[in-house]
Order: structure tokens, then sequence, then C-alpha cells
């Protein structure tokens, strides 16, 4: 006959082995003689199963982040690149997870490499370098299109790294540097052409005005002499005499007196020869 405390010590296990404690991000799929039991997951807190009949499986519903290896993908316009990946899910419902898929983890991994592969090959080099928030949007939607039927949402999905060819690398750095002369070429000669049309309206405004263009004739003179020692002989335009010679000629002591002056002279000279 078997000691009675043997039989209590069996009858704790048996206890302990039914008490099962699901934390807060826990759920348990329980199967009840091969099928799951009414209700779907169990949990969080205190459960019960049944001794030698209920089997329970554990699922986390927390954010998994799951790190794409690196792929080998050919663009649209046949260059091969090296591309790595971010996929952020988790489980939204834990009898699917279980039931629906074998590894809910393994399968969205490997679905997660094959469709990032065909969507970067749909695409052309310069789309991958400068609308990843699209193509990102792009993978997230059709990863979990495929992911729901198993209970799995697929939250967010980020290109990480895209490594390029040497040879690519010099081309597009070639590239770049023909972009920024050109940009400095056209910078350059726009300046030239305002500067051109700021001196068409200089020249004309001068062209008007004969004491604007006398006085900056000076001030050209003054800014030479302040800044050379050496002498510097420069003609003096008739326009600056102007002034003088017309007040001469219109005053009472001006040209006409001299003019008459000199004619005296000359007749006194004839007179004595």
């Amino acid at each position: 006959m078997v000691p009675i405390y043997v039989l209590i010590f069996f009858g704790i296990l048996i206890v302990l082995s039914a008490i099962k404690i699901l934390k807060e991000y826990e759920r348990a799929v329980v199967f009840r003689l091969g099928r799951v039991t009414k209700g779907g997951s169990k949990g969080p807190g205190l459960i019960i199963l049944l001794p030698f009949i209920d089997k329970m499986k554990k699922v986390t519903l927390r954010t998994i982040v799951h790190d794409v290896p690196t792929q080998d993908i050919i663009s649209l316009d046949n260059v091969t690149l090296k591309v790595n990946a971010v996929v952020y899910f988790r489980v939204v419902d834990a009898e699917k997870a279980t039931i629906e898929v074998e590894d809910y983890f393994y399968a969205t991994s490997q679905l997660s490499q094959t469709i990032l592969r065909s969507v970067l090959g749909q695409s052309e080099l310069d789309e991958i370098l400068s609308q990843r928030d699209k193509l990102n949007l792009e993978l997230q939607k059709i990863i979990d299109t495929h992911t729901e039927p198993w209970g799995v949402k697929v939250s967010t999905v980020e290109i990480k790294q895209v490594d390029l060819p040497q040879e690519m690398q010099r081309a597009m750095a070639r590239q770049a540097e023909a972009e920024r002369d050109r940009r400095a070429k056209v910078i350059a000669a726009e300046g030239e052409f305002q500067a051109s049309q700021k001196l068409s309206d200089a020249a004309e405004v001068l062209s008007k005005q004969p004491s604007a263009l006398t006085l900056r004739y000076l001030q050209t003179l003054t800014e030479i002499a302040t800044e050379n020692n050496s002498t510097t002989i420069f003609p003096i335009p008739i326009d600056l005499f102007k002034p003088f010679i017309e007040n001469m000629a219109n005053g009472p002591d001006g040209i006409k007196q001299l003019t008459k002056i000199d004619k005296s002279d000359s007749q006194e000279k004839d007179n004595s020869n």
C-alpha cells in the first residue's frame, strides 16, 4: 500500500501543474484533448488547467523588432544593391498565431525578406534613395496584408541601409560635382546679368545729367589719388571748362572785351607799318 504522504505529495504536484499565472503581455491558447477551448485565448492572470487533459501554449503580445538580414537586390535600372531593413510587428490574435501558422516569427521573417526583394526590385535607384518613406509604407501594407490571417499586425517597416557598388558611388559623386558646378555657373551668370542691368540704368541717368558725370569723374580721381602715391596724368574733359567759358562770354568783363582789345592792338600794328 502506498503511503499517504506520497499521495499527498503527488496531489500537490498535480494541483500546482494545473495552476498557471500569465503576465499582462501574455496570453494562453488552451487545447483540451486536441481542441481549442471555448473563449479562445486566456489570460492574463491566474488560469486553471485540467491535469493530463489540457495543454497550453503561451503567446506574447509585445511588439517584436526583427532585423531583416541584408538582401542582394537588382533594381529596375539594373543596379546591384545590398539592402537591409527592420520590421516591427506584434500578435493581435493569439489563437490565430498558434493555429494558422506553425511559427509566426519565422514566417514573418521569411515573408519580409521576400517582399523586400520584390518591391525594391521594381523600383529604380533614385526612387530607393530619395523616396524611402513611400517604399516603407508600401512594404508595411503588403507584409501586413499577408500576415493578417495569422493574427499578426505589422506596424512599421523601415529600410535601414542601402549599400551601393564603388563604381556607382564614384559616378554619383561626379554627377553631384557637375550639378554643383552648373549651379555655380548659373548663379555667376545671373549676377553678371543683374550687374549689367544696374550699369545700364546708371549710364542712362548719367547721360541725362552731365553734372553728375562730372562729379563722378572727380570722385574717381579722388579715390585714385588716395590709394596710390604715384603721379597719374588724366586728360581733363572739355566739359569741365564749359561753364566757365559761358560765364566769361556773357559777363561785362568777359570774352567780348578781350576780343575788342585784340582787334585794336592789331589795327595799331597795321598803322605803324
